[in-house]
């Protein structure tokens, strides 16, 4: 039985430090901390592409602005009816 081999990566978007399997390269993978979407990439070798990154973290930032507004309505409206 052989192992899987991993390498770190930094999640773009929360910045933890992540072990990815090193058969995952060049695939999309999910951050397990803030179920952000980015390409498994190795910074060290040069085979990442920063605007892709930098991309996703702007998508990741939208998604959070929009959970965020629809939770600030919701409690908004429940609190309107409790005067």
């Amino acid at each position: 039985m052989s192992s899987a081999t991993y390498y770190i990566q930094e999640c773009p978007t929360c910045g933890r430090s992540l072990q990815v399997r090193v058969e995952y390269l060049g695939k999309k993978v999910v951050c397990q901390h803030c179920a952000a979407n980015f390409v498994a990439c190795d910074p060290s070798t040069g085979q990442c592409d920063p605007v892709e990154s930098g991309l996703g973290l702007l998508t990741r930032v939208d998604e959070l602005i929009e959970n965020a507004s629809r939770v600030t309505a919701g409690l908004s409206s429940s609190s309107a009816g409790d005067c």
